[in-house]
């Protein structure tokens, strides 16, 4: 999984660099959902949640990798000669499917290229407001002015922008939340104990605990590390792998999943479970995650909160942006006039995300994501005698010495690629 990243900053005129395509699927995966959603997720389920998201972590490591390859193996070209994919694609190409393929595409750009942008942007504007008391509106003008400067630039820009942003801000979160472990450490062992007990209902509340836990577990890390949505593909699909097999996209991606839930996920959930978990019951969202880094680091820990949450958020709303673009191929406007309407839709919801209450975002962002993901995990299900294919190809190349590098006809796979992709040597 890890190997695969050498060589990563390779690129050519139709793709973006396999670490820009880490970057910029960490861009969008890495926001609300690391910080307010393991809030809300502890919040409503307990300390018990954090384990059940650990769980649905490794489960989308599976299906980060899968959907990934499909992505990689079915992209397209353009009509700018860059690389376009993700689940409609390999729906329409694979499956041979256009209504399905779709609705997909439409379930995307209610989900990611309208509703997730607001999400992004309710947090932003609710943690600074709590921080330093800016109006929501004026902090939510900012965000659009500053979005419509990079997303105009289109799928390379925000590349290029996720590349520079991404390592610098997980970086620096991380030093941040190991500080306050550390200093916590002799409390680390009863959290840990904690965690595993709310998870199989081994305390007071019983099996209702469990229910809880679970449920709010599992749909908060679903948000965060989005596998199985379907969203990630469109980043695997926009790049030029190294090596050159639709396989090494797929490990590039379950390294995304595992960054994002595993280690961001779980330093948000140490910080709120050491400052005494749920205890702050008039808390919700961001300002849960806020008031507990305020209990280890003082005053500063809710301006802490409010800066990196601004700046995870903002990074996913960048990203979501593009992966909607990706989608205006489908339809047949990948054009001036196509982009212009859709990213006046786009910066609109970003307003009103930005005014709206918590409630209303977050059910909204669940009804889009469980739609995505209902029509992805079956296309992913229907698609699995490629998937196993084109993955014993690329093992059986690694084991024998050969150069790992697919070609049209090297396994078979259900309906066909686009031509001049993967037919011929790069």
């Amino acid at each position: 999984m890890f190997g695969v990243m050498k060589g990563s900053n390779k690129s050519d005129k139709s793709g973006i660099s396999s670490f820009q395509a880490l970057c910029t699927s960490l861009s969008a995966r890495v926001g609300t959902g690391n910080l307010a959603g393991v809030a809300v997720a502890i919040s409503l389920g307990g300390s018990g949640a954090v384990f059940w998201m650990w769980v649905i972590a490794l489960l989308g490591m599976a299906t980060g990798f899968a959907e990934s390859v499909l992505g990689q193996l079915y992209k397209v070209r353009d009509d700018n000669g860059e690389y376009r994919g993700g689940p409609a694609y390999y729906i329409q190409q694979g499956l041979n499917n256009r209504w399905l393929a779709i609705t997909f595409a439409l379930f995307l750009f209610l989900g990611y290229g309208f509703i997730f942008s607001a999400v992004q942007a309710n947090t932003i504007t609710d943690a600074l407001n709590f921080a330093y008391d800016i109006p929501t509106l004026h902090s939510g003008l900012v965000i659009i002015a500053l979005a419509a400067l990079i997303v105009v630039g289109g799928l390379r820009a925000i590349a290029r922008f996720a590349e520079w942003v991404v390592p610098f801000m997980a970086v620096g979160y991380i030093a941040v939340t190991l500080f306050v472990t550390f200093m916590n450490i002799d409390l680390v062992p009863a959290m840990l104990a904690d965690i595993f007990k709310s998870a199989f209902g081994l305390q007071e509340a019983g099996a209702g605990a469990i229910g809880a836990a679970f449920k709010n577990g599992v749909q908060r890390g679903l948000y965060s590390n989005e596998a199985g949505s379907g969203s990630v593909p469109h980043a695997a699909a926009s790049a030029t792998p190294n090596p050159n097999h639709p396989v090494s996209q797929g490990y590039v991606q379950m390294l995304g999943v595992f960054i994002d839930t595993m280690i961001l996920c779980t330093c948000t959930a140490f910080v709120i479970l050491l400052a005494g978990g749920s205890s702050s019951d008039q808390m919700e969202g961001i300002r849960l995650t806020q008031n507990a880094m305020s209990s280890h680091l003082g005053g500063g820990g809710t301006e802490f909160v409010a800066a990196a949450i601004s700046l995870f958020a903002f990074t996913s709303v960048v990203a979501n942006y593009a992966y909607g673009e990706s989608n205006l191929h489908m339809f047949k406007l990948d054009n001036k006039l196509g982009r212009a309407c859709y990213t006046t839709g786009y910066l609109a919801m970003i307003l009103w995300g930005s005014m709206a209450a918590l409630p209303e975002v977050w059910a909204a962002a669940d009804m889009a994501l469980g739609l995505m993901t209902v029509i992805n995990i079956i296309a992913i299900v229907m698609l699995t005698p490629t998937i196993v294919a084109i993955s014993k190809d690329y093992f059986a190349k690694h084991k024998s010495g050969k150069t790992i590098e697919y070609q049209t006809g090297d396994c078979e796979i259900q309906g066909q690629s686009e031509k001049g992709i993967w037919d011929q040597s790069k």
